[in-house]
């Protein structure tokens, strides 16, 4: 009913979903930061919801008319509090925006302008959030100093974080591309930050929250998680959880959570006034009241024995998408993965992720360009090619068809790599008679049928 509604009143905008409806049913989805929510949380995020002002808090909102939204957001936290299994005294806001909303709000509640962070070095997989500037522009790419294990930011401020804060980078090893903790406790008692803050979008790799809550309590800083890519692998036990050691812990919560675009944080009980408060009023006006209604259809979802069981197939399917590629003679970034996500970095074929990105796209296999560690390559232009195994997983898909994506995936990059160094409009222009793109396009559509998505 509500789609006869649409397309009678508006055929556009139908028409664009219907398309979008199309290429998510016959291409595979492997973007890490993305997921295929059920048709309830979907229900629940187009709810009359939609209409509520809520400015405030459970109990104390500004406006009139709340009790069934107060219910709601109270459910909601009843219900984060189960999943992700908190302490007693840990306190809950399901508030947030987005994720970059709940960081900045992090720092809104507990930081002063001018505060130094320790965050991990963006190209090495940590998130604009956390803080970012670039360095004095260089010919070969933003890898200058590539032999230091820190990044002290460049003039050119980017994120809003590192024009308030002093933001301090640790990078990964340069053998390993795995965190050395040692380091990160030198640089940490060198330069003393109020805040340190782990978690990014492409580190591959299990991160020792233990270890990091030593090194933060022995510089008398607080510890911030960012757990927004593992938050679904965390509830269901496939990967390790920071709770009860970071002070807090900040998530998205439509990546492996499988739940609407939204955010979470989560903290010690003694912070949570302050928390609250640097939400809103600190930052942000009214909730998304759909939104945590979405949220909390999602996190019962995520009580369900099959959600366990989803979650630990998604580490396996990655896992078994980076073993295939390093039988393939692909560079995999750490050798392998704990997650959700798989980073390959492209220069050992001679060229970088951008091109080959998009002819993948033209056979259906839907990835990202990223960057890598010790990137020498530009922002729009990196190194690496990221990829992740959610929604195939939420497909039902499993190490079988793992392989037979890396299949795919290498027949493009051989058919295209004479031309991938090519200026982007001379590569499509070079790869348009390159049918055998559309022949895996075809393949690829027809493993999608034997897997179709709920809509």
């Amino acid at each position: 009913m509500q789609s006869a509604k649409l397309q009678q009143q508006d055929p556009d905008v139908f028409g664009l979903i219907e398309s979008e409806e199309q290429k998510q049913q016959n291409k595979l989805s492997m973007i890490p930061s993305e997921n295929f929510a059920s048709p309830a949380v979907r229900a629940a995020l187009g709810s009359v919801f939609v209409n509520k002002y809520a400015e405030g808090y459970a109990g104390k909102r500004y406006y009139e008319g709340n009790q069934f939204t107060d219910k709601l957001e109270l459910l909601c936290i009843e219900r984060m509090k189960q999943v992700f299994n908190l302490p007693a005294d840990w306190h809950v806001n399901v508030q947030p925006l987005a994720g970059a909303n709940a960081n900045l709000a992090v720092y809104n509640s507990l930081l002063k302008p001018g505060d130094t962070i320790l965050s991990m070095y963006l190209p090495d997989g940590g998130h604009l959030s956390h803080g970012w500037s670039f360095p004095e522009k260089e010919e070969g790419g933003l890898e200058a100093g590539a032999d230091d294990q820190v990044y002290l930011g460049g003039s050119r401020k980017v994120s809003i974080v590192s024009k308030i804060f002093n933001v301090v980078q640790y990078k990964v090893d340069p053998k390993t591309e795995l965190f050395d903790y040692a380091e990160i406790r030198k640089i940490a008692q060198q330069y003393k930050p109020q805040m340190i803050i782990s978690g990014g979008t492409s580190y591959p790799r299990e991160i020792n929250y233990v270890e990091l809550a030593s090194i933060a309590k022995e510089v008398g800083a607080l510890y911030m998680s960012d757990v927004a890519h593992e938050a679904g692998l965390i509830a269901a036990g496939a990967n390790k959880s920071p709770v009860g050691l970071a002070d807090v812990v900040t998530f998205t919560t439509h990546k492996t959570l499988r739940g609407p675009r939204g955010a979470a944080i989560m903290c010690r009980g003694d912070l949570a006034e302050k928390i609250d408060f640097g939400v809103f009023p600190g930052l942000q006006g009214g909730p998304f009241e759909h939104t945590i209604a979405a949220l909390t259809v999602c996190l019962k979802e995520a009580m369900e024995p099959g959600f366990k069981v989803y979650a630990h197939q998604v580490v396996k399917n990655a896992q078994r998408l980076a073993l295939g590629f390093v039988k393939k003679g692909y560079k995999v970034v750490s050798g392998g993965t704990d997650k959700h996500l798989v980073l390959l970095d492209m220069r050992k074929q001679g060229f970088s992720g951008r091109n080959p990105a998009k002819a993948l796209d033209r056979a259906g296999i839907i990835l990202n360009r990223n960057s890598v560690p010790h990137e020498t390559g530009s922002p729009m232009n990196p190194s690496g090619i990221r990829m992740g195994s959610p929604v195939l997983t939420t497909r039902g898909m499993k190490e079988p068809e793992m392989d037979m994506i890396v299949e795919w995936f290498d027949r493009v990059i051989k058919l295209v790599a004479p031309f991938a160094n090519l200026k982007t409009a001379e590569f499509m222009e070079a790869t348009k008679g390159i049918t055998e793109l559309d022949d895996i396009a075809a393949e690829v559509k027809a493993l999608c049928a034997k897997f179709p998505l709920e809509f």
